[in-house]
């Protein structure tokens, strides 16, 4: 016998009088997009914006990097460029157009010459934000002194940082042996100096930030997982 539900010469069959009704499956809730404002909660202190732990991926247009040479190792710079998301952010995610930020950003600029004219450029570090600028308001969300006190302890921070005793690394991987050291973040560190992240220098060269992931260590800079996969083993 064909269900109440069937379909025949293109219209559905009517159920009896009296015959139970039978229940259509609802529809699964759209997921909500719009708790970026929701106020969240990391190490006892309430924030919006980005849940802690996600990332974002984007990709920069051809821009403009001028720098001037101030002494034998310092350099000014300025840069200009538009930054494009990629893929496309969720519907309502976010904040509003207008939306402006104050970063700081500290990091290290790996430069190797290719050619006469060209040189491939890797950046790695961290960027703090000072201040942010709400859509439609003239006024930051901290005065220029106050900016500049939230720099002064995050450079102190990053201070006390390096001068804390690096963890030593040594290892050999594929007959190559790799001698450096690991600087923990201490933000991602809880009360047994268990890290999330470090950053590594191997031979002498800074290779960026290693991170803990749910599917194991992960490294922007390093190509060859396995390598990656010891130097964190090696952390354990």
């Amino acid at each position: 016998m064909a269900s109440i539900n069937s379909v025949k010469t293109g219209t559905a069959k009517k159920s009896k009088p009296g015959s139970p009704k039978v229940a259509r499956p609802k529809k699964a809730a759209k997921p909500s997009f719009n708790s970026y404002n929701e106020f969240k909660e990391f190490e006892g202190k309430h924030y919006t914006g980005m849940k802690v732990g996600r990332s974002h991926k984007w990709n920069y247009d051809p821009g403009v990097w001028r720098e001037t040479k101030i002494t034998p190792d310092l350099w000014e710079l300025f840069y200009a460029v538009t930054k494009r998301r990629a893929g496309h952010a969720p519907e309502g995610s976010g904040v509003p157009v207008g939306t402006g930020y104050h970063w700081y950003i500290l990091a290290h600029q790996n430069v190797f010459k290719l050619n006469e004219d060209d040189y491939s450029t890797t950046m790695s570090g961290l960027k703090f934000k000072l201040a942010h600028k709400r859509a439609g308001k003239n006024k930051w969300s901290a005065t220029a002194g106050t900016q500049r006190k939230h720099l002064i302890g995050f450079l102190q921070q990053m201070i006390t940082q390096l001068k804390s005793a690096p963890i030593p690394i040594d290892i050999t991987y594929q007959d190559v042996r790799y001698k450096g050291e690991a600087i923990p973040i201490p933000e991602t560190c809880d009360e047994k100096n268990h890290c999330e992240e470090y950053e590594i220098t191997l031979n002498d060269e800074n290779m960026g930030i290693l991170r803990r992931m749910k599917s194991g260590w992960r490294m922007d800079s390093i190509a060859d997982k396995k390598l990656i996969k010891a130097i964190g083993t090696y952390l354990g």
